[in-house]
């Protein structure tokens, strides 16, 4: 819910305060980044963690506090700087506790139950997103609550959106810490021991010094260089994010460097970078199929708004009603393709895994999710767009369970949660690029057409499709 109330409505509410359609991606920001840092470092911990609460649980319940206080304030803020900051720790609150379920998943289940245990997370995610993506319409159309406020504010019915999500964030998670129990760190090896999992052995070297601060003069010289060429050609500002990620990757190598010349070569800074250099061949497969996905799934969240209202209600103004309902109506859209998931991810994704695996399901799911994002382009009638979302909600449900599904099985118990954490950089990277570059893109390349960059969105969904073929399943039994 924390996601979808955000994912829906974090675009509206950044236009309402007066953002401009081009500074939207680099406003969403705080998302990848807050991924980027949070994942791995809560997923490095979480497998160092055994305490009254278990392992992932505790992780769960900090961030759903967090995360609960940012929802309550975010439709608040009284600038926009202000709400790309509550974005900004929202984000990050729901990292800490979205990141350790995933592995709390392959933590809880044997490799033949995963398929069908990853396939009910979607199936949860599904439920929780569609109720918290149409609550604006909701509360509009079926309790007449006002949709529309004075400019620069924010309609109470995303208000009470954010008061309904947050309360509902809190209270699950509450449920899920108190009422699960969690396997310690010896019965969890023990039961990789039982499995006789086909799983390659993990080169656990640490890398040397020299090595890595070797590593790590390279890509601060790719930042400078990309940095000096924004500065060069005059480029939009927001491509410096790209340079500035890559001279933070740098700085992390140089970081690992000094711990492991003081004799720290069990910092998890240490450990994680070195992790990262020896990812197993399925996790490498994959991270390119993610890259491509997530691409697709940024530009869907971000101009799905800004699209609709423009090309099918025929509104720009953020204080007109025809706009207001433009954003109701994709927040309809929204949890369209999250109710779709959550029906496709019950009935029909186990069944298809087990019957032609796992890869060639997810590249099925996907070829239907870039067609969806096409489709958009075409269609003009608001109710059509629900045909869309179908699509896309097929491969929303496969994007959520077959690729962990895959990527558990070459995973040992005892670095699930920092392999997964590491994972999500797949997932955070190509958000990360989309924010330097779709903006860009959108003005000097698609003439202000928000609507073409949900087309791209499509085509690196089709390159996801075509990518997934060359995954090496190890694991998958078709059951």
């Amino acid at each position: 819910m924390g996601f979808a109330l955000q994912n829906a409505n974090a675009s509206r509410i950044f236009e309402t305060l007066g953002a401009k359609v081009d500074q939207i991606p680099i406003l969403w920001i705080a998302a990848p980044l807050t991924g980027l840092l949070v994942q791995p470092i809560i997923g490095y911990c979480s497998d160092k963690t055994w305490n009254r609460l278990g392992r992932r649980r505790p992780y769960f319940l900090f961030g759903a506090i967090f995360a609960t206080l940012a929802l309550f304030i975010m439709p608040h803020s009284p600038v926009l700087w202000v709400a790309a900051g509550m974005l900004w720790i929202m984000d990050a609150s729901i990292n800490i506790s979205m990141e350790p379920f995933r592995a709390f998943v392959g933590d809880m289940l044997p490799e033949d139950q995963r398929n069908i245990g990853f396939s009910m997370q979607s199936v949860c995610i599904g439920a929780g997103s569609v109720i918290a993506s149409a609550l604006p319409y909701m509360l509009s159309e079926w309790f007449n609550i006002s949709n529309v406020a004075p400019a620069g504010a924010i309609p109470d019915t995303v208000k009470y959106s954010f008061y309904i999500g947050g309360t509902a964030f809190l209270t699950t998670i509450l449920v899920t810490v108190f009422s699960t129990k969690e396997y310690s760190p010896e019965q969890l090896a023990a039961f990789e021991v039982e499995e006789k999992k086909d799983i390659p052995v993990i080169n656990k070297t640490i890398f040397t010094a020299p090595q890595l601060t070797k590593k790590g003069l390279i890509w601060s010289a790719v930042g400078l260089i990309a940095c000096f060429l924004v500065f060069y050609y005059q480029l939009e500002k927001e491509l410096y994010v790209v340079g500035g990620s890559f001279l933070f990757f740098g700085l992390v190598h140089f970081t690992a460097s000094l711990l492991i010349l003081n004799k720290k070569q069990n910092h998890g800074i240490v450990e994680v970078t070195s992790d990262m250099y020896t990812m197993p061949k399925t996790m490498q497969q994959l991270a390119v199929v993610q890259f491509f996905t997530w691409f697709a799934l940024f530009s869907l969240w971000v101009y799905t708004t800004r699209s609709v209202a423009q090309n099918v209600f025929g509104a720009t103004d953020t204080t007109t009603e025809e706009y207001n309902n433009a954003a109701n109506w994709v927040g309809i859209l929204f949890a369209a393709y999250n109710l779709v998931a959550a029906l496709f991810a019950f009935f029909l994704l186990p069944l298809m895994a087990r019957h032609i695996g796992r890869k060639y399901t997810h590249a099925l799911c996907l070829t239907l999710g870039g067609i969806g994002f096409i489709s958009i382009f075409f269609i003009t009638n608001q109710y059509m767009l629900l045909l869309s979302m179908v699509c896309i909600g097929i491969a929303w449900a496969s994007i959520l369970s077959m690729p962990y599904a895959m990527l558990t099985g070459s995973l040992p118990a005892h670095k699930m949660g920092v392999y997964m954490g590491i994972f999500n950089y797949f997932i955070v990277i190509p958000q990360i690029l989309a924010t330097s570059i779709l903006g860009f893109l959108v003005t000097h390349y698609f003439n202000g057409d928000v609507i073409k960059a949900l087309v791209l969105g499509g085509f690196t969904l089709l390159i996801a499709a075509v990518s997934v073929l060359f995954v090496d399943d190890i694991s998958s039994k078709k059951n």
